[in-house]
């Protein structure tokens, strides 16, 4: 079938200061009532935000919803109390303006809400926006980037619409599929070297993407910015919150059409999108079997391709920027994380979901890490599905999934990664540089949101080296005394800034 409608494509913001107002908005998307959205500095979704290395950027934040919400900036490596967690909310009617400088190299980001419990609700009502920084060594390579024309924003998602066309938040049936916003769309692209910023911002669905007729791409990109090289595929896995950027000649298609699909009748069982979501037959979803996109292909996107632009990209590089992933034996600590169900048997795949024995607790922080550890996160998923795994703060390098070396593709900067169900492991290297604070810490969570919501999630915070403080758990595990040894009586319960007593005319800021 034809695409029926235009992609929007977001408008940009930049500079030193930027302006952002989460309010509530109307959409027509389907014939008969206006959908009820949430969006920032419109209706539905949000700018892209684009940003130089090097720079320091103050984002001004409005809540203008009626309620307390957040914004993650996804990915960044930021401050803690600049990052837009569950502990920094906003309250309605109050602007919380996080100062930051932009440390990451060339990358492709993203921002959306972080309340606990309702991150869900706010990302697929429609708050969600791509966040994209320049540097001086992506500029020097000969790649696309002129914004909207040969280098084009995707925020790929699914919702749900119930008989009065509102967003139904947490049911399997999300069978509308949106790009930017957008149904059945369709962009026009010059007949060159195009560059395409993927986003899954999905809230559990995970994506097999390729292109009509197995047309080859070459993915440049990951989280956290560029491979070392092009790696050449048909075929692009990407779960919530991941991104990607990819290269697509289009040379030889003017005046042809191309789809981006998702090829979602050749994802494995145990992932969210196959026709099996669970380990055996017994473990399903609620619905699940209901919604034609489970374990079928489906269409995002029509590629309708015109001429080239005046002076067109027409190669590929072949090498694209330099990565130095962490030895494994520098690594200061081991962390070790296991998913597991709430309740075993049939409605295991149901959840919630422990991570370590335990529920999201905001009044206890998980563990504390000390400022430039290096360390090796073993993640393993005794679940029957699997988990989109996050981790904020910190970009990672995957050392192996289920003891192999991650394929090509895989092998860049990372803050997501989908571990395998079934006992299903990865292992991951990162270093905690730059940022401390005894009072916010840092989150860690499955970026399936409502598994997120139902307290698939920790925190840790990360202190100075001198801090005093003891590696061993103390407690029920969740705890530690500061000073080490304490000099007064302590609990197990800690009192954070965030539980304090707020003015509701407050105005927050974080330096």
């Amino acid at each position: 079938m034809t695409a029926q409608n235009q992609l929007l494509v977001p408008d940009t913001v930049s500079g030193e200061v930027i302006d952002l107002e989460l309010g509530m908005g109307t959409v027509q998307f389907l014939p008969g009532t206006l959908t009820q959205t949430m969006g920032v500095n419109g209706p539905l979704l949000g700018p892209t935000i684009i940003l130089q290395q090097g720079q320091t950027v103050t984002m001004n934040v409005s809540n203008q919803l009626g309620e307390p919400s957040t914004i993650h900036w996804h990915g960044m490596h930021v401050p803690p109390e600049a990052d837009g967690g569950p502990h920094t909310p906003i309250a309605a009617g109050d602007t919380w303006s996080p100062s930051f400088a932009v440390l990451e190299r060339a990358s492709t980001h993203w921002y959306h809400p972080h309340l606990h419990m309702h991150t869900n609700e706010h990302v697929v009502k429609g708050i969600a926006g791509l966040i994209i920084v320049r540097d001086p060594l992506e500029a020097a390579l000969v790649l696309p980037r002129t914004y909207g024309v040969d280098d084009i924003p995707l925020v790929l998602q699914t919702k749900q619409f119930d008989a009065d066309n509102q967003v139904v938040v947490g049911d399997a049936l999300d069978t509308h599929v949106l790009v930017n916003g957008t149904l059945d769309p369709y962009v026009d692209v010059p007949g060159q070297v195009v560059r395409l910023r993927l986003l899954n911002g999905a809230s559990e669905r995970v994506l097999n993407l390729g292109f009509t007729g197995n047309h080859a791409f070459h993915q440049i990109g990951t989280d956290g910015g560029l491979l070392a090289a092009p790696v050449q595929l048909t075929r692009l896995r990407l779960a919530p919150g991941e991104r990607a950027e990819l290269l697509v000649d289009l040379s030889a298609l003017q005046g042809q059409s191309i789809g981006l699909v998702s090829f979602g009748s050749e994802l494995p069982s145990a992932i969210y999108g196959a026709a099996q979501p669970g380990m055996g037959p017994g473990q399903t979803i609620p619905n699940y079997t209901l919604n034609p996109l489970n374990g079928n292909d489906f269409s995002l996107l029509q590629i309708n391709v015109g001429p080239p632009t005046p002076n067109p990209i027409t190669s590929i590089p072949g090498t694209l920027a330099v990565l130095t992933p962490w030895a494994e034996a520098s690594a200061n600590t081991t962390r070790t994380f296991t998913f597991t169900p709430v309740n075993m048997g049939p409605t295991a795949i149901q959840g919630p979901f422990l991570i370590n024995g335990a529920s999201f607790d905001m009044m206890n922080i998980n563990f504390d890490v000390p400022l430039d550890n290096i360390e090796v996160w073993e993640l393993t998923n005794q679940s029957p599905i699997a988990h989109p795994f996050h981790i904020h703060d910190v970009q990672f390098y995957i050392l192996d999934i289920n003891g192999a070396t991650p394929p090509p593709n895989m092998q860049g900067r990372k803050d997501v990664v989908l571990v395998p169900a079934g006992m299903g492991t990865v292992r991951f290297i990162t270093r905690f540089e730059d940022y401390s604070s005894y009072d916010v810490p840092y989150m860690y969570h499955c970026h399936m949101l409502p598994h997120e919501d139902d307290g698939m999630m920790g925190h840790f915070r990360v202190l100075p080296q001198d801090a005093g403080l003891s590696d061993d758990t103390a407690l029920n595990g969740l705890m530690r005394a500061a000073p080490n040894p304490a000099l007064t009586f302590w609990t197990s319960r800690w009192t954070p800034p965030w539980a304090w007593a707020r003015s509701p005319s407050r105005t927050s800021r974080a330096a």
